[in-house]
């Protein structure tokens, strides 16, 4: 019994008798806010448990020898598809020109529709016995070396696609101006698309695969870097009689949307930045030029509430547009120069502990209840005091 009395005496909560306790509208309505307080709060918190938060910090990138996806969707309303070209090139020498694998291009119209695109060669001219380069015929029993139209640095160099012979004439500096009497073009239907093909656009998207190193990929007419200018000539000069409405349309063949542009997988939150942009290129010069996007590349590493984990990059970017002026002219098309940063980006979900969310539970529910009684007290002495100064005269 003695052990009881002392239990009791620890108590720091000592009941009143309910015959003191006296009852006032201002404490029911504090009780009632701080109630609905507590249940949204209460609530708030329960959600922040059940649904996990992002949390984010910077380390020192130390990946090496990784490759990079570089995923597209460009639109360009001005350049058909059978002469828009993509390279890649990076600091480690690596270059490819005019990549075609992983790649779709979609011929569009003045409005943005898509056209059913026709196979290469269908409606070419079939050559039964096309052009030697000794200057005759192909025979029956003789091997295909195509002429090079007098642009062979050697007696043996054959030509035996178009390409090869824009190439040797490209080389020799000389500008194509005659492509219909060329066979091989005729026989791959080329001088066909492009009349064909002739003020459509293209929208052109997919992937390529580069080296996780500094470089630059690019969206051209013709192949190569150092070709684009013959290689607007040669398209200018397929349409003789509307050179003039050919020469307006080619210098609008960088105007480009870009519906989307990223550097590896998409994660939760990603936020690329050139996603939608549109530029459009202003005749008022009447000069074409590279447009350019000079981009930093952030790694980044996404890790879900299972521990999965997604190796990615974030980037931001800044843009020019050079006007082909002066010597060495730049060549037309729409560059990406992308670097890497030295700092990656590491993003990891986080649910809150159970013990985390017991506390944020327990100083929600102590500390309005707490506050609440400091309001309630302060309400009901002031009006005590009011009322008893009304009592004896004193107000007022």
């Amino acid at each position: 019994m003695e052990l009881w009395n002392k239990l009791r005496s620890l108590d720091a909560y000592p009941k009143v008798n309910e015959d003191f306790y006296s009852r006032t509208l201002s404490g029911g309505l504090i009780t009632i806010f701080s109630s609905v307080a507590i249940v949204l709060l209460f609530f708030s918190e329960i959600r922040l448990y059940l649904y996990s938060a992002t949390e984010s910090k910077l380390t020192v990138d130390t990946s090496r020898g990784e490759r990079l996806h570089i995923n597209f969707d460009v639109t360009f309303p001005a350049l058909p598809c059978s002469l828009v070209a993509i390279d890649t090139m990076d600091v480690s020498g690596e270059q490819h020109y005019d990549i075609r694998h992983d790649i779709i291009k979609k011929r569009i119209d003045q409005l943005g529709n898509v056209i059913e695109s026709r196979k290469d060669g269908v409606g070419s001219h079939k050559i039964e016995r096309p052009l030697q380069n000794h200057g005759g015929r192909l025979d029956h029993n003789e091997a295909y070396c195509g002429s090079c139209y007098g642009s062979e640095e050697s007696d043996n160099q054959c030509c035996n696609t178009c390409e090869e012979v824009r190439d040797a004439y490209r080389k020799k500096g000389w500008a194509l101006t005659n492509v219909e009497s060329i066979d091989q073009c005729k026989r791959e239907g080329f001088v066909q698309r492009l009349k064909d093909e002739h003020g459509e656009g293209c929208n052109i998207h997919g992937f390529v695969d580069v080296n996780k190193v500094a470089g630059n990929f690019h969206f051209a007419p013709g192949k190569g870097l150092d070709h684009a200018f013959n290689f607007l000539q040669d398209m200018l000069n397929f349409q003789p009689e509307n050179y003039n409405a050919s020469r307006i349309h080619f210098l609008s063949i960088i105007t480009h949307k870009i519906n989307k542009l990223s550097f590896g997988k998409d994660f939760p939150g990603v936020v690329n930045p050139l996603d939608g942009v549109e530029w459009k290129q202003e005749q008022t010069t009447g000069l074409t030029g590279m447009y350019q996007y000079f981009v930093k590349v952030v790694p980044t590493i996404y890790t879900d509430i299972r521990g999965r984990k997604i190796h990615s990059n974030q980037f931001s970017v800044t843009e020019h547009f050079r006007e082909a002026i002066g010597l060495p002219r730049p060549p037309p098309g729409v560059y990406f120069f992308y670097e890497f940063s030295p700092i990656q980006v590491d993003f990891t979900e986080e649910n809150t502990s159970l013990l985390h969310f017991l506390t944020n539970i327990c100083a929600i529910i102590g500390g309005i209840f707490t506050v609440a009684g400091i309001l309630d007290s302060f309400v009901y002495h002031g009006h005590r005091a009011i009322k008893k100064k009304m009592e004896i005269g004193k107000l007022g």
